[in-house]
């Protein structure tokens, strides 16, 4: 039997592993302090990761900033929802964390993180 071939997958939907996470911050709404949230270990235009032991209930809401590397270098903030979490287990092989979805970022922001994460699968490539 002939295998089918499988559309290839949307740009926006393909994951950037990063070889240096990323530090996410929280920014509080009360006062707009910024506080560490966890690290970010995969990062699309369409959402991140982050691997934290204390990870959010799905359906949560939040303002986060994303420090972007270089050749973008700037900060980007947006408001992103809780879509799951995976709580901390000695016998999982997995971290914990969870898995946000972007809900406000800018369509240039989306742009720029696509660019960057098709750079980041490149090398990745590369590399193996």
């Amino acid at each position: 039997m002939k295998d089918q071939e499988q559309p290839e997958q949307p740009t926006a939907d393909q994951r950037a592993k990063l070889r240096a996470p990323l530090m996410i911050k929280r920014i509080r709404l009360d006062d707009g302090e910024k506080a560490f949230f966890g690290y970010s270990t995969n990062l699309s235009c369409s959402g991140l990761f982050i691997s934290t032991v204390n990870p959010a209930d799905p359906g949560s809401r939040f303002q986060i900033e994303i420090p972007l590397p270089e050749p973008i270098n700037r900060d980007v903030r947006c408001q992103c929802e809780t879509v799951w979490k995976r709580s901390y287990s000695p016998k999982s092989p997995y971290e914990p964390g969870m898995g946000l979805r972007f809900i406000d970022l800018s369509e240039e922001d989306k742009q720029e993180i696509d660019t960057w994460a098709k750079a980041q699968q490149a090398d990745n490539d590369e590399r193996d």
